[in-house]
């Protein structure tokens, strides 16, 4: 019946409207939520963080882990202890907003992201990658972010961070999201999982 159903799904809405698909996730299934503040949850307090809200809304294992102020290159260090402990199925990879506060040289921050998706993949763990806004007048995502999804062939939520600090009454300061931000974060990596194929309608 739920083979049925997804094809169903699939025929009406093309299967996520070109989102790359994902294995589907079981319940004892582990998704790593990893990055800087905007995974710790800075501006709200942690129950509100975006992890936390996702666990609520897709009923499965999210262990957050974001480091408040971390570069990506940090990021490329701790990631291989924290596959090796939680063997995740999946990783929601959030990094680039400190690098581009501290100017880091944006080849650097695209080498770092690709390797820590590599890192992910020799662990079979599949990735979906979140984008960041870079500094300028206006509050959009750098261009790089979905140009590494596309040459990985996974699934980007490209907008919604951009989306949510570009709206006062959802951020607590000028680059992190309040409790209403980060449920709309949430919100969207849901709609993008389902989108994904790796959780179900009932979830």
């Amino acid at each position: 019946m739920k083979i049925i159903l997804a094809l169903f799904c699939c025929f009406f809405w093309g299967c996520g409207e070109g989102v790359p698909p994902l294995s589907p996730l079981g319940p004892e299934d582990t998704i790593l939520a990893f990055g800087d503040s905007l995974t710790f949850g800075t501006g709200a307090n942690e129950a509100n963080s975006y992890p936390v809200l996702l666990e609520s809304l897709i009923g499965l294992n999210v262990v957050r882990s974001g480091n408040p102020g971390e570069v990506s290159a940090q990021g490329v260090r701790r990631l291989p202890a924290l596959l090796e402990e939680h063997n995740p199925k999946l990783i929601l990879l959030c990094y680039g907003g400190n690098d581009f506060l501290q100017k880091v040289n944006k080849e650097k921050t695209i080498a770092n992201i690709k390797t820590m998706i590599d890192l992910a993949k020799k662990n079979n763990t599949e990735v979906v990658l979140l984008a960041v806004p870079s500094p300028g007048v206006f509050i959009s995502p750098a261009p790089f972010y979905q140009e590494i999804a596309d040459e990985y062939k996974i699934p980007c939520e490209n907008d919604i961070i951009s989306d949510v600090l570009s709206k006062g009454t959802l951020k607590s300061d000028m680059i992190h999201p309040n409790a209403k931000g980060y449920k709309k974060i949430a919100e969207a990596l849901q709609d993008l999982l389902y989108k994904a194929q790796a959780i179900s309608i009932s979830n």
